[in-house]
């Protein structure tokens, strides 16, 4: 098959590597010159309209996993909601089967409570995004993917290795995690899936602090001290992410809960 991935970073890049081990033909976009062993690069910008006229057409999947580089709220907008619409726009009405990486952050919910696919999302500018590919023409899967950690990632864990861990309102919120390789893993499962939208997370939420207690145990060092939340580009929630729906269908996770996964990380780092 011939496969084309958008945003061909963190978890294209690993993702179009896979899939050309299996005998793909895989086209890589990003905004940056790249090389990557069995990806054709293209190096060009989504947010800029026409800029996707210069690729080859005629692709079996076309996967949007772009991020907005930790931007600023007018970076995630022009990369979400416009390159979104300029994607779209190019694909016109190609039979192309699409998947778009979104965010567990759609879910508002606040009260720790569980959440699955048919609970309440929104959200200004994911949510816009995952409607503009739902109601396009091309058959679509969405993935709405939990906080990624791994190889030189992972918010809090940065935080807690910098010393600039705090536990806020005492650690009780809800937090929701998945290893980067599951997401790749994840994204293959689903091509072999009904177009349709699946949560990405692992088998265990936690709460802030039994995650940093994990890690203070583990690492030998302090736990953070009770502080307050430094301002960030999405909203705090507070809910637990039922991935069942996914799993049901065949996916199979490599890193169950944070501890598999990040005791790998503490090893290799």
């Amino acid at each position: 098959m011939r496969t084309l991935i958008i945003g061909c970073g963190y978890v294209g890049l690993p993702l179009g590597q896979a899939l050309a081990d299996a005998g793909h033909e895989v086209h890589g976009v990003r905004r940056n010159a790249f090389t990557a062993k069995g990806i054709t690069p293209h190096a060009l910008d989504i947010t800029e309209t026409d800029a996707l006229d210069v690729l080859p057409r005629d692709f079996d999947w076309v996967i949007n996993t772009v991020s907005s580089a930790r931007g600023d709220a007018e970076t995630h907008r022009a990369v979400f909601v416009d390159g979104t619409k300029n994607l779209l726009d190019w694909l016109g009405d190609s039979s192309a089967r699409v998947l778009f990486t979104s965010s567990t952050s759609v879910y508002p919910q606040t009260d720790g409570g569980w959440v699955d696919e048919a609970s309440p999302a929104n959200g200004p500018v994911l949510r816009e995004a995952e409607k503009f590919f739902l109601n396009a023409p091309q058959a679509t899967t969405v993935l709405r993917v939990a906080g990624i950690y791994g190889p030189e990632r992972g918010f809090l864990f940065r935080q807690f290795l910098k010393g600039e861990a705090v536990l806020t309102e005492g650690g009780a919120r809800w937090i929701n995690m998945i290893h980067r390789d599951d997401v790749v893993g994840a994204i293959l499962a689903a091509m072999n899936c009904e177009p349709s939208i699946y949560n990405v997370a692992d088998d265990e939420p936690v709460t802030q602090h039994e995650f940093f207690e994990w890690l203070a145990q583990r690492l030998s060092k302090p736990m953070p001290p009770d502080g307050e939340r430094v301002s960030r580009k999405r909203v705090a929630t507070s809910k637990r992410v039922r991935n069942a729906k996914l799993k049901a269908l065949g996916w199979r996770l490599k890193f169950a809960t944070f501890r598999e996964g990040y005791e790998q990380l503490i090893r290799e780092e």
